[in-house]
């Protein structure tokens, strides 16, 4: 039912488009045929409105995703429309059709259960009132400039139909001695009437956007739940973020994180906890989603969570890229195959760096606030990057089991370019490079953070990756996490020799996005230390909704942001 009344309204607001877009087939067959069909009743008896089109494009897509709200604005529009053409008497089918629809949809009210943001409420009144206020008093202001124009006097209440039923898209009483004054009046309400209606609409409608946040309480058992099968997934430590929510399987020993972006609930990474408690975590997962006409989804997971989502849920998978894991043992720098790498790590030595390798929990304040200030300093972007991947936060005391490795220069590094900012030793001491690995289990790590100043010379990364390759045995690590290698696989068979048309097409794509995403030079940064591979797939209801998914991946990860405006940094004086 909501699939069949969601298409219903898709069709019919099409031909609103239609008709009020091209004024010649008001009078074919089409415009009978919506003029009988159910939701038609919402359109005004005179006209074919555009708006009203929109709004029921609007409303298709709200019922399709069980809308209680919207459910209930169909329902009160039905009966209404009814009894207006039984009045007109005209088309009585249409009264019939829409009676029968009613009670359809009232007998289907199980069927339309998603809960919209309970905020959203009176955020569209209160758009409604603020705009509907403003449209009044401009439309009382078009009306008076022009009536000079106007056949015979204007009066009050003449005037304020004039402008209330402009904003409908309907001719009021008003006579314009001016064709040209009466269309722009006209056309000027009209937009004015459907701007306030579509944002009252959309905000009445959009799905809810709860604030995330980890509860301590919620911490604590994510922690011990990690304590136990930490192990199992190595992006099983990002689940600590605190601007994620979490859900509990039935028997509390499992969890799944998650946060809701541009109506997507998003999650990363396999679920937490005891995999036999996988299903009921994701059952109450999708249960959450359904609720709230949320889409879910998953990224980052591996191939056990991949088995458990689409098995208990039904969903689909595809595969997203190649995790990089060292193992540790069977690291080394000879060979011909760590020629670069060894190169690299042997010119920064004799440059004078040097690295340290320590738990965070050994470090003093003072080194921690130097090192956090170096690495904010160093970033690029003005946004902290990161979602599935990422802790997004350094030197808490709870997380004094992550490893930070520094590289340490001296005070003369590289020359800053042209018009660059304060050197990176000048404020931050001589710290050069940083990264930072969360626990993965009692004998894992995996890398969080990698940063480094950009005038300092090259290499250095490299340098540090190797020195805690390194240090790793005697923190008692076996396996290390790199960063993920988005689309790895595809950019690996495009460049094998005797590659396909098609192979090699979509590896020039992907170099193409490298520009803006970095997807190709993480590859290749990855590739050098011998890893090995491990897949990560996304998990997604259907094939239409994974354009909405990669909207809302890519504003999880910062790397699409909406712009905001900052108050703060607007000059209230011209300094000189």
């Amino acid at each position: 039912m909501p699939a069949a009344a969601g298409r219903a309204a898709l069709l019919i607001g099409a031909l609103d488009i239609v008709n009020g877009v091209v004024p010649r087939f008001r009078t074919s067959r089409i415009s009978e045929i919506a003029g009988i069909l159910p939701g038609s009743v919402t359109t005004l008896a005179e006209t074919a409105s555009l708006l009203v089109g929109i709004l029921l494009i609007m409303l298709a897509h709200a019922l399709r995703r069980r809308k209680a709200r919207a459910w209930r604005a169909v329902v009160v529009l039905l009966p209404v429309g009814a009894v207006l053409e039984a009045l007109r008497w005209r088309h009585p089918l249409a009264a019939s059709v829409s009676l029968l629809l009613f009670g359809v949809l009232l007998l289907s009210r199980a069927e339309f259960y998603a809960l919209p943001d309970p905020r959203s409420r009176w955020r569209a009144l209160g758009n409604l009132i603020v705009l509907g206020a403003f449209d009044v008093v401009i439309g009382w202001v078009l009306v008076a400039a022009h009536a000079r124009d106007v056949a015979g006097r204007l009066g009050p209440g003449d005037r304020l139909r004039q402008v209330v039923l402009g904003l409908a898209g309907v001719d009021g009483p008003v006579g314009y001695a001016s064709a040209h004054a009466g269309a722009l009046v006209s056309s000027s309400l009209a937009g004015l009437g459907a701007l306030t209606a579509v944002t009252t609409i959309h905000l009445a409608l959009r799905p809810e956007r709860p604030a995330a946040a980890l509860t301590p309480g919620d911490e604590r058992r994510l922690r011990a739940m990690l304590d136990q099968w930490g192990g199992q997934d190595s992006l099983g430590y990002f689940a600590l973020r605190r601007d994620k929510s979490v859900i509990f399987s039935p028997s509390g020993k499992a969890a799944v994180t998650y946060r809701v972006v541009a109506g997507v609930m998003l999650a990363s990474g396999d679920p937490l906890g005891d995999a036999e408690a996988w299903p009921g975590a994701i059952r109450r997962f999708l249960e959450e989603a359904g609720r709230h006409a949320w889409i879910p989804a998953v990224i980052g997971c591996g191939e056990s969570g991949g088995e458990a989502w689409t098995r208990e849920g039904g969903l689909g998978a595809l595969e997203l890229g190649d995790e990089a894991v060292v193992e540790v043992a069977g690291f080394t720098l000879e060979g011909r195959a760590m020629r670069n790498v060894r190169q690299m790590v042997h010119r920064v030595e004799r440059l004078g760096y040097t690295c340290s390798v320590r738990r965070a929990g050994d470090l003093t304040e003072a080194e921690r606030d130097r090192i956090h200030a170096a690495a904010v300093s160093w970033r690029g972007t003005t946004a902290e990057r990161g979602f599935s991947m990422a802790l997004g936060r350094f030197g808490d005391p709870a997380d004094a089991g992550c490893v930070v490795v520094t590289a340490h220069g001296p005070a003369q590094a590289s020359p800053p370019a042209a018009g660059a900012g304060p050197r990176g030793g000048e404020e931050t001491g001589d710290v050069r490079a940083v990264l930072h690995f969360v626990p993965w289990g009692r004998d894992g790590l995996s890398l969080d953070l990698m940063r480094r100043d950009g005038r300092a010379d090259p290499g250095l990364n490299e340098f540090l990756i190797v020195r805690a390759l390194e240090a790793a045995p005697g923190l008692g690590v076996t396996r290390v996490s790199l960063n993920f290698a988005v689309f790895r696989a595809a950019l690996a068979r495009g460049e094998r020799l005797g590659a396909g048309p098609v192979s090699r097409a979509w590896r020039g794509v992907l170099v193409f996005l490298s520009r803006w995403f970095q997807i190709d030079s993480l590859y290749r940064f990855n590739a050098k230390f011998r890893p090995v591979w491990e897949p990560r797939f996304l998990v997604f209801p259907t094939s239409r909704d994974l354009p909405r998914i990669g909207v809302a991946a890519l504003r999880a990860e910062a790397f699409l942001t909406p712009p905001r405006l900052r108050w703060r940094s607007l000059p209230l004086r011209s300094r000189r």
